[in-house]
């Protein structure tokens, strides 16, 4: 099974023989804020009558508390080596391009 995945180019190392890429995958991470989660899973286990006893109260003491910024998605980041003749035959992609690289099961 393959899947084709968008990495964008962060580093780029040249030693002269050797091209050294790191990537990082292209996908947008949102933070969600920790008081949206707890609410959110309240919100899921409870009736609609406790909903709408509870949930103001909860609310109201979440606004108390600290905003804490959750990343939703952890990026994969990698390291590829190539030597430069490989490199310059994909065009010398250069940071801030996107590769597209098909990734299959071993």
């Amino acid at each position: 099974m393959s899947a084709t995945n968008e990495f964008r180019i962060s580093q780029i190392v040249d030693n002269g023989k050797m091209i050294q890429l790191t990537l990082i995958e292209n996908v947008s991470t949102e933070p969600i804020s920790q008081k949206q989660m707890i609410i959110e899973n309240v919100a899921k286990k409870l009736d609609a009558e406790t909903k709408e006893q509870i949930m103001p109260l909860l609310e109201a003491i979440l606004t108390a508390q600290p905003t804490i910024n959750v990343k939703s998605y952890q990026q994969t980041q990698m390291t590829m080596t190539m030597p430069k003749s490989r490199y310059e035959h994909l065009d010398k992609p250069q940071v801030g391009e996107i590769l597209h690289l098909d990734l299959k099961k071993i």
